[in-house]
């Protein structure tokens, strides 16, 4: 099914519908975490209070970012005109829910994406797993071959292949290495917008 027929859209929300300022190079240092591992899988493995700790510092500081979110230039009018087409839109975030919720209010996109419709990591297991594509499917009654997972990294790409979704990569720098992984790769959101 050609994207323009699909009716059902996740989207990625840092780097892709906001600017992104996280710096996980710093937040890595700040919590002990190597540089090559993933921030919460490693965290996931630290027993307790370290793990409960790290959680702490890391959801104050993607709340601190978040009050200053900013909407990439060209996430508003594609976020809109899927809405207006009668799209059903999806957040899934490696974020906390409260966090993405904030983030939405902060670019003007909060009542495109019902509050059911916003997973973070609290609500399945976090990207490259399928499993919040998976549940929003099956809140929406929808086949794979009906929706679309929207990303700016390789976990968000990883997670709609393993759901058996189409997958695009919004590839704003050139640069990501993971062009062949995705179903299409945009420069920038005005790009998909004119295949829909």
């Amino acid at each position: 099914m050609p994207l323009h027929a699909r009716s059902h859209w996740i989207f990625d929300l840092d780097g892709t519908l906001t600017i992104p300022v996280h710096d996980f190079l710093a937040a890595r240092d700040a919590l002990g975490i190597p540089h090559d591992c993933d921030i919460l899988g490693e965290i996931e493995r630290w027993p307790e209070p370290r793990a409960q700790h790290a959680r702490a510092w890391l959801d104050r500081w993607e709340r601190d970012l978040a009050e200053h979110a900013a909407a990439q230039p060209d996430a508003l009018a594609l976020v809109h005109a899927l809405v207006a087409r009668g799209a059903r839109c999806g957040i899934l975030t490696r974020n906390t829910v409260p966090v993405a919720r904030l983030s939405l209010a902060r670019i003007g996109l909060a009542d495109a994406f019902p509050d059911a419709w916003i997973l973070g990591r609290e609500s399945a297991a976090p990207k490259p797993s399928p499993a919040g594509i998976l549940h929003l499917l099956g809140a929406w009654g929808c086949p794979p071959s009906d929706a679309v997972m929207v990303g700016d990294y390789v976990h968000d790409v990883r997670a709609g292949r393993a759901a058996g979704v189409a997958t695009v990569l919004v590839n704003r720098d050139g640069e990501s290495g993971w062009d062949d992984e995705a179903d299409l790769v945009v420069s920038d959101l005005h790009a998909l917008a004119d295949r829909i």
